[in-house]
């Protein structure tokens, strides 16, 4: 026993080693930093600590009753919470006593040798927001410090899925990330756990179609009998060349950096060792950087660079849809394409007011992010609407539509004009039911073909002038849109959510956008507004034309399909977690 003040305490210089039913238990009293003296406990799953207090019997100070376990004062943190464990040496390690039965806490400091353990620490209001946290644990004895760490370090090691080679993309001008990815042979992707972006949606969108361009092969999207196109279908589909610009909707050439420099052909034949897609073990991370971050907030529920950069260090992992669109013909008056041009979009395609508000913010950029607001307000009261015939994929409702989008439906019907109803769909969230059912099948290309080829799927037309036309595929959750443009979307459904906003007065389209920018608004509940969940579209449109909006990129076309893949890419994320 050793003296401490008026109290005598066990001294554990060496830890104790119990078994439990989960494995070992290691336990050993330790003063933590700022806190006091604790009894830190490890097993298989992380560590926990209580805190010792000194309580005296009568209540007057002069004695010292024991040892009591402060049940108010225990903490934990999982392994897979936790990033690093250092010995740091001898030094000072600052400790809270009870100075008298008042409860008056007293400071003072003492020297021993210290290790620290980097963790994750989760707000109490935000749940998905996180800081690092730093718990600094003393003791006299250097050799007890250094089997803890040796023991937290084996537990870490153990913890699958954290990177340890990643690569960071840091770019010098327009389509510099596309150009990088691109050039990368699968030889040297395979020595990464994965690639970095620091950006908005669009520089993702860049480094995305650099990897997927030269390297996922699939089908072109399914389309009814009677579109136009009409090509060999071989499986074998990558970028083409287009080294065009564009100023605005009423030009005939894209303007896609992606795509300038890029080359025809399916695969490098000095690719070296294969690259699959999708992959189990690359991931993409994001540090948010970006005028709407929508891809960030939607998997890890805020938009922090910080949240983000401990999801990677953590190695997280969510697997996210990817839409394949791909351009048949530029405008109205080009021929058809010898070869399609294909893109790739991770959150949003749009057209008719989403690529007009892009087009027209492209004049603006010395406003910053503001000019959004600024040409959202142009076009709005320009009021522009498009004509234009889309096909869908209607998959059979019981396995696309939920009980609470059955009563949306209905509400719909019931209040067409009204007030919009709140309904009570279930957003996407961590560990997401949905998101983690197991697919039908496993190429992400048969999910798709399966559905067109059964029998509980039809082609549906929707054919008239709109105010834009959208292909959600994933809830797009951002700081002007709190719920997103819909709000259960989820990030691996296998699904796109198509949006058709029809003509409509200028008040309805208002009270349509208000919708949109309030938390917990119903944007979806109007009579003029058309909803489908599908795997798959066509588009063609009539007359006067406008641009195509993919990840916030303009990308210019007459005629386009587009299909989704499920889970195709997996992100250095978990999900929001409220």
């Amino acid at each position: 026993m050793e003296r401490n003040g008026d109290c005598l305490v066990e001294d554990k210089s060496h830890p104790d080693i119990q078994v439990d039913g989960q494995g070992p238990v290691l336990t050993s009293n330790f003063v933590l930093d700022h806190a006091g003296e604790v009894v830190l406990t490890l097993n298989s799953n992380g560590l926990s600590w209580n805190l010792i207090e000194f309580i005296d019997k009568e209540h007057g100070g002069s004695s010292c009753l024991g040892i009591k376990l402060g049940s108010k004062s225990e903490a934990a943190i999982k392994f897979s919470d936790v990033y690093a464990v250092d010995f740091i040496g001898w030094g000072l390690v600052q400790e809270t006593t009870l100075a008298n039965a008042r409860g008056c806490l007293l400071g003072h400091g003492s020297e021993m040798y210290r290790f620290t353990v980097h963790g994750v620490q989760r707000s109490m209001t935000q749940p998905s927001l996180w800081a690092p946290s730093v718990y600094t644990f003393g003791h006299k004895d250097m050799n007890t410090c250094q089997v803890w760490v040796d023991r937290i370090t084996a537990s870490l090691n153990m913890e699958t899925g954290r990177p340890k080679s990643l690569l960071v993309i840091v770019t010098q001008r327009a389509g510099h990330a596309f150009d990088l990815m691109f050039s990368l042979t699968n030889r040297e992707l395979n020595t990464y756990d994965g690639v970095v972006a620091v950006g908005g949606d669009g520089f993702f969108n860049e480094i995305l179609n650099g990897l997927l361009s030269s390297r996922f092969k699939a089908p072109y999207p399914p389309a009814p009998a009677d579109f136009v196109p009409s090509v060999e279908n071989d499986g074998c589909v990558m970028v083409r060349v287009a080294n065009e610009t564009v100023a605005g909707p009423d030009s005939s050439e894209d303007n896609s950096p992606l795509l300038q420099g890029s080359t025809d052909g399916c695969g490098d034949a000095d690719q070296g060792p294969e690259f699959s897609i999708p992959n189990k073990w690359f991931r993409f991370g994001i540090i948010p950087a970006g005028s709407t971050d929508a891809i960030v907030i939607c998997t890890t529920g805020t938009r922090d660079p910080m949240t983000s950069a401990l999801h990677i260090v953590l190695g997280k992992r969510v697997c996210l849809d990817i839409a394949q669109v791909v351009r048949w013909k530029t405008t109205s008056t080009s021929t058809p394409e010898d070869e399609p041009c294909v893109r790739y979009a991770a959150s949003f395609a749009g057209y008719g007011f989403y690529g007009d508000v892009i087009t027209e913010s492209e004049k603006y950029r010395w406003m910053g992010p503001k000019r959004y607001d600024y040409a959202g307000t142009l076009v709005f009261l320009r009021h522009w609407s498009y004509e234009a015939e889309i096909a869908y994929l209607e998959v059979n409702s019981e396995k696309t539509s939920s009980a609470s989008e059955k009563g949306l439906q209905s509400g719909r019907k019931r209040a067409l004009w009204g007030l919009p109803k709140k309904s009570e769909r279930k957003a996407c969230r961590i560990n997401c039911d949905v998101c983690d059912r197991e697919p039908t099948s496993t190429p992400p290309s048969c999910h798709l073909s399966l559905l067109q080829n059964s029998d509980e799927s039809r082609w549906m037309r929707s054919k008239g002038r709109f105010l834009s036309v959208g292909a959600a595929v994933i809830s797009c959750r951002n700081e002007r849109a709190p719920d997103g443009l819909v709000a259960d979307a989820h990030l691996a459904d296998g699904f796109l959510h198509l949006l058709l906003i029809k003509e409509c007065p200028h008040a309805l389209y208002l009270w349509h956008l208000t919708q949109l920018a309030r938390k917990g608004g119903n944007p979806l509940n109007f009579d003029f507004v058309e909803h489908h969940k599908t795997p798959a579209f066509t588009f063609t449109s009539i007359g006067k034309e406008s641009v195509w909006n993919l990840d916030g990129e303009l990308f210019q076309a007459h005629q386009l399909s587009a299909q989704v893949f499920r889970g195709l890419v997996s992100l250095f994320a978990s999900g929001p977690e409220v």
